[in-house]
């Protein structure tokens, strides 16, 4: 399976791109906000992190190998973790992630059904089935940054299960979902590491925050 592919940007069109590697020419499917980030960069030097799967009906006598790609490993997670929502397969998750995941997380840790019905091929039953599937599952992307701001973003160095607590527990002492989470980025942004939830809202406080 193919998990990361460095190549030449030589096509890109409304949901797929062409990466030239060596003598062979890939083609990626990408999602919107993907596209939107690489459509001046056709000629250059580009790596895309991919997820592999096949397409067509195995009873009719076609399948088709399909590559996706991604900016980082934090959007193909999320992207995995969004195709696990009943009824949301990989065309509908990837013609869906028009906003960056950051957003997109925002609005599901928010459960802010209203906003991802906006987003293409999500209504609003298929919003309120996410929120309810993935509400406490994307702490981690909603910090995470954006593609403006580095190509190679991770969703932290914090465990996943202590963003998850540091979180409960900020909501626990009374403060909103929105200073839950400014809070939470300005310790991501520090670059530091942390082995428990106690060193998290230490270092919160330490910042007078």
């Amino acid at each position: 399976m193919l998990t990361k592919i460095t190549g030449t940007l030589t096509r890109i069109a409304d949901d797929r791109l062409r990466l030239q590697v060596g003598a062979f020419e890939y083609e990626v499917l990408v999602p919107e906000m993907v596209r939107r980030h690489l459509q001046d960069r056709l000629g250059q030097e580009l790596t895309l992190h991919t997820s592999h799967y096949f397409e067509g009906n195995p009873m009719q006598g076609r399948v088709v190998p399909r590559l996706v790609g991604f900016l980082n490993e934090a959007e193909l997670e999320f992207f995995d973790l969004f195709c696990t929502v009943d009824k949301v397969g990989v065309r509908k998750a990837l013609k869906a992630l028009a906003r960056p995941i950051r957003d997109i997380a925002d609005a599901i840790q928010r459960r802010d059904v209203s906003l991802l019905s906006t987003l293409p091929g999500i209504g609003s039953a298929t919003g309120e089935k996410i929120v309810a599937e993935l509400h406490r599952k994307v702490v981690k992307f909603a910090l995470m940054r954006s593609p403006e701001d580095t190509t190679t973003a991770t969703p932290s160095t914090v465990a996943d299960h202590l963003f998850q607590d540091a979180y409960e527990a900020l909501l626990s002492i009374g403060h909103s979902a929105a200073e839950a989470r400014s809070r939470l980025d300005k310790v991501v942004a520090s670059g530091k590491k942390f082995d428990s939830v106690e060193d998290i809202l230490m270092a919160i406080y330490k910042q007078g925050q």
